[in-house]
């Protein structure tokens, strides 16, 4: 199974450089022609996926559902997909946050698995409610291709935190050196085999 990670279509805080977390912003219009262009390359690399999941938050939803529509393919609300929880300082830019929470944002910077931003989670956090999700998800969509199935392709409309906590955590990157290795502009793709959520 080709799990098809994807982040959501461009905002208006994306644009402004605000961080967003779980606040729940809708896509600008260049964020739903993005959209478009994500189903037309798929279309392009002739992959139909079997299902589309995605985040329960306005941005992913409206991301997949513009997919879904293109594809005639039936998209689903999965919860564990959703952002990560940036708490007060969503809104901010990350200039802000180092000016107005110099200390947390240090101790956050350095040991930020683990470290919870004020009022919000950790990335272990987001860890802890993204791979169960997942893992269950891979059974279920094993179970029902039944054994012997050719490989086919789920499609998971989410967000950057959340591709790049799953990348750094599968390829034991340290977590401070996930934006360089893992960033993904909006609508970009990673793909991940099935099995190596079950591992």
């Amino acid at each position: 199974m080709n799990l098809l990670f994807t982040r959501h279509g461009e905002t208006d805080w994306n644009v402004q450089k605000r961080i967003q977390g779980s606040t729940d912003t809708d896509l600008n219009e260049n964020g739903r022609m993005q959209a478009v262009r994500l189903a037309r390359q798929l279309e392009t690399n002739r992959i139909r996926p079997e299902r589309i999941f995605t985040s329960p938050l306005k941005r992913a939803c409206q991301t997949a559902r513009i997919v879904s529509e293109k594809l005639n393919t039936e998209c689903i609300v999965r919860d564990g997909l959703e952002e990560i929880n940036f708490g007060l300082w969503e809104g901010l830019t990350w200039t802000q946050v180092e000016d107005q929470y110099p200390e947390e944002f240090t101790a956050w910077y350095e040991n930020r698995r683990y470290q919870k931003t004020p009022m919000g989670e950790s990335y272990q956090d987001l860890l802890d409610r993204l791979l169960p999700s997942l893992r269950s998800l891979v059974e279920e969509e094993t179970e029902a291709a039944g054994p012997g199935s050719p490989s086919h392709s789920i499609v998971l409309v989410t967000h950057s935190a959340v591709i790049m906590s799953l990348m750094a955590y599968l390829n034991n990157t340290p977590f401070n050196q996930m934006v360089s290795h893992y960033k993904l502009n909006n609508t970009g793709i990673v793909q991940i085999k099935g099995e190596r959520l079950l591992t």
